[in-house]
């Protein structure tokens, strides 16, 4: 039988409930960890990681059919072939959950397999087990934390079938590949499953209800991508919405309303809903334990729930619903909870939103981190805002990626950076720059004393803070 008494148990195995448990296992403290599936949790099974595994093989996918802009013959038609495409996704999910699994075992961390139900604030049972034998185990900790994420939302006249309504679970595991594909929602993943099926050749068109895609974006990149992913073939539709769907065995046929509210029915193989999230906190026992808002559990910046010993991280909490954020709450609850057990070599620092970066997977992709040019203004800010185009840039001109920018903004007072947004080739793997920047309280003055490497594509980040002050060089 194994131990039913933990210092902490974590309730949930994504990317902020297995990190929470390695830094409690790291802080000397005895962790349990409870998952219903799989460990890893929706990221690295069904979300973050194989998406970006399909989306690497459109991408190549993209340069083969490009290969002439390059200098290059390749001889024979460039075919996906789509049960190849996800078997390779697939195998890159199953690497990384193996890679959790030992993670548990290297920290000693106690894996209890089954669905788990609050019982109290710092005791919960688990059913099912790992043998499916539906035997129940009680458990008890001084301390619980849920990290139990979300799920695709449902559109009340759009129910997922996995057939011809698919959720981003079904998209990355098709059955065909689409012909003709119809995206609610322009947020990351709808825009991550557009950009990944037009570029393995399906018609893509893409309706949002606001009046931009990827709405949460500064407005150049939006209307940057738009203009973008238009020239790529799909179709984009704002201040449209979605009213009814009638699912046949061969297709969809969506009744769609027009920004200038006319009604048209059109037909499509298939349809992706990617209009938010449900927080998977119903039937865990947490609505008497805390605060709740749309079924999100409130907490305070490290965690704490209204229930003493009780917290909550991640997705079920609120948002911004990134991978990464996850992680961040996981650390910081486990170091509070050390603090509370008489760790005094613990300093957990609340999480900062402000200093999140977003990133979409997209082609081109999307990064940003901080207020848009617009909020900063709504907030009061003296704005001074630099834009600096790819195409000034020699790197980027060179791997054929001329398309992009990165705009900065700044506080005109005080050079307090106080958002950047990028659009382009490999910005998700620049943004980190300017997250550091603004967590170190950075202005305009020690990034336009930085040197930057040449050729790269980050010398544009340097060019759009000189742009914010009148000193671009290359443009």
């Amino acid at each position: 039988m194994a131990d039913s008494n933990y210092d902490v148990i974590v309730l949930g195995s994504g990317p902020g409930g297995y990190v929470a448990a390695i830094r409690c296992a790291q802080l000397g403290l005895k962790t349990a960890i409870v998952e219903r599936e799989l460990l890893g949790g929706i990221c690295l099974n069904w979300g973050c990681i194989p998406t970006k595994a399909l989306l690497r093989s459109a991408e190549i996918m993209h340069y083969a059919q490009h290969a002439k802009d390059y200098g290059l013959k390749i001889a024979g038609t460039i075919e996906a072939d789509l049960e190849a495409v996800v078997k390779r996704s697939r195998g890159v999910a199953k690497q990384l959950n193996q890679g959790v699994t030992h993670l548990m075992k290297k920290n000693k961390i106690a894996v209890h397999m089954g669905e788990g139900t609050l019982t109290g604030p710092t005791s919960l049972t688990v059913k099912g087990g790992a043998s499916g034998s539906g035997a129940e185990e009680k458990l008890t900790a001084k301390h619980v934390i849920v990290a139990t994420g979300a799920r695709a939302r449902d559109l009340p006249f759009a129910k997922a079938d996995g057939e011809r309504v698919w959720t981003y679970r079904h998209a990355m595991t098709p059955k065909e590949m689409p012909t003709k594909l119809l995206v609610i929602g322009s947020g990351a993943i709808g825009i991550e499953f557009a950009s990944f099926y037009n570029d393995m050749g399906c018609d893509v068109t893409v309706v949002e209800m606001l009046d931009r895609i990827v709405p949460v974006e500064d407005k150049d990149v939006s209307a940057f991508l738009e203009k973008s992913l238009t020239k790529q073939g799909m179709t984009i539709m704002t201040g449209a919405g979605v009213e009814a769907l009638a699912v046949s065995g061969s297709g969809v046929k969506a009744k769609i309303k027009d920004k200038a509210g006319k009604v048209a029915e059109t037909e499509f193989s298939h349809c992706i809903v990617a209009v938010g999230i449900v927080p998977n906190t119903e039937n865990i026992g947490v609505e008497k334990l805390a605060e709740m808002d749309r079924g999100f559990i409130q907490i305070d910046p490290y965690g704490r729930t209204k229930s003493k010993g009780l917290w909550a991280i991640g997705d079920c909490t609120p948002g911004p619903w990134l991978a990464h954020k996850a992680s961040h709450e996981g650390v910081t609850a486990a170091e509070a909870i050390a603090k509370e057990l008489g760790n005094k070599e613990v300093h957990p620092h609340p999480l900062d939103r402000s200093n999140i970066p977003g990133c979409t997977y997209c082609h081109p992709q999307i990064a940003s981190v901080g207020l848009t040019e617009a909020k900063a203004k709504e907030a009061g800010h003296e704005v001074k805002a630099g834009t600096f185009p790819f195409i000034g840039n020699g790197k980027a001109i060179a791997l054929g990626e001329a398309e992009g920018f990165v705009k900065t903004v700044f506080d005109a007072k005080t050079g307090e950076l106080l958002g950047a947004h990028m659009v382009g080739a490999e910005v998700t793997e620049m943004i980190q720059g300017y997250v550091i920047g603004k967590t170190l309280e950075t202005t305009e003055a020690e990034l336009m004393n930085t040197v930057f490497p040449h050729p790269t594509i980050s010398e544009s980040m340097h060019e759009s803070v000189l742009g914010a002050y009148g000193r671009a060089l290359h443009i």
